[in-house]
């Protein structure tokens, strides 16, 4: 088998920061999720962080030793570093260094599955790189423009020709990105024509959104193999995976499960994301699945809020599944207001939640009665399936159906309405 890469982890603790010591205990799932072995951590309280080095001298000679001591390779720190930092500490180190940023991506990178996602995270990773090329020796010799000795002109330098080089490579992404874009919002607008609502799951990473997925595909589409992927680790999830919630009484909505949010999740890979989070801003209710046995957790609401506002998605629908609820000291399901208190593991409460989705999604809906006449049998097919008829019976006149429907077949179909 083969051995994980040893690492330290490292943070500054600003005055007044007092998340610092569950963003470092992050930083180590984080890195954990990325294969790697944790053999040590070094922390240091500053007003602000060293411009050269991140951390002060002294400490830097401690990471040095504690580098060597453990036999680590690798120094990983929890805040972003600048282009000088990332050169000054390898070169003092004499180690790889990443960055929180980096990490996350490479996380992304490993996860990605489908064409769309490894596009994205690749995108990602370049707008990373971008600003951060740094200029070795080597690079800042001059190549040759134009032809023979007269005409020759300063030319670019090589850090220039590979800043070139990535450019041209975000666009030649972007463009294939711009194509597998424009075949999801063709889904996007069929599903609109059909007029079926979509739900979105968010939140932050590991809450359980692919197991509440899981957990209502399972209650409502029995034996169609229609499961997403789920484990307990950050950033299971990286693929937008859409799956259509057939209920009982004959109504259908759209369930779509994200990719979750974290501290500090990168500009770069929002960005980069933007069609996969199109998901989210054009739902027509947002579930946001919350960890409530984190006793972090109203901290992973504030960040999920915080990125929701940033995506644009301010204006729709909340209801809030308080996940992993059976961990904590309180008799479940439990509704309150727009919260319901679950466990999808243990599939407690996935009825509260999906009375809750109702309750928003089909407020209108009416219930009627209509006499459909015997030679028009194809709308009692129609109602059938697309309705939810609650009596039928038959009189000389034709069928009379009593039934709930949407709006507009109500509006369309008045002709028969007794």
């Amino acid at each position: 088998m083969e051995s994980k890469q040893r690492s330290i982890i490292v943070g500054v603790k600003r005055q007044q920061q007092n998340d610092f010591d569950y963003l470092m205990k992050e930083l180590k799932q984080l890195s954990i999720a990325c294969d790697m072995e944790v053999v040590g951590e070094l922390t240091q309280s500053l007003q602000r962080v060293n411009t050269f080095h991140y951390i002060g001298k002294g400490k830097l000679k401690e990471l040095k030793l504690l580098l060597e001591e453990t036999g680590s390779s690798l120094a990983i720190f929890n805040d972003e570093l600048s282009a000088s930092q990332i050169r000054n500490l390898e070169s003092e180190l004499n180690c790889t260094v990443y960055d929180r940023t980096m990490l996350i991506l490479d996380i992304f990178a490993r996860r990605a599955k489908t064409r769309e996602a490894k596009l994205q995270v690749e995108v990602a990773q370049l707008q990373y790189q971008l600003p951060r090329l740094i200029g070795k020796r080597e690079s800042l010799g001059r190549q040759g423009g134009g032809a023979g000795l007269k005409n020759r002109g300063s030319g670019e330098t090589k850090l220039e020709l590979d800043r070139r080089k990535i450019e041209g490579r975000i666009a030649a992404l972007n463009k294939e990105l711009e194509r597998l874009v424009s075949e999801r919002h063709t889904q996007r607008s069929q599903r609109q024509k059909n007029q079926v609502p979509v739900v979105s799951l968010v939140g932050y990473t590991n809450a359980g959104k692919s197991t509440i997925m899981n957990a209502m595909v399972d209650r409502f589409n029995r034996g169609k193999n229609k499961q997403v992927f789920e484990k307990d680790m950050l950033f299971a999830t990286l693929e937008t995976a859409v799956r259509q919630i057939h209920l009982p009484d004959n109504k259908t909505f759209l369930l779509s499960d994200t990719v979750g949010f974290v501290s500090g999740l990168p500009h770069e890979l929002v960005k980069a994301f933007r069609s996969t989070f199109e998901e989210v801003i054009e739902a027509d209710v947002l579930i946001h699945v919350v960890d409530y046995s984190n006793p972090k957790f109203e901290q992973h609401i504030e960040v999920t809020q915080a990125t929701l506002n940033a995506m644009g998605a301010t204006d729709i629908p909340v209801v809030y599944a308080y996940n992993k609820a059976d961990l904590k000291a309180i008799d479940i399901p439990k509704v309150d207001g727009k919260s319901v208190f679950l466990s999808a593991k243990q599939n407690i409460g996935i009825d509260a939640l999906i009375e809750e989705i109702r309750a928003y999604l089909f407020k209108d809906f009416v219930q009627c009665e209509m006499l459909v006449p015997f030679d028009q049998g194809q709308l009692v097919s129609y109602f059938n399936e697309t309705a939810n008829v609650l009596s039928t019976r038959y009189e000389q006149e034709g069928t009379i159906l009593r039934l709930e429907c949407h709006q507009q077949d109500f509006d369309k179909y008045q002709e028969f309405v007794i």
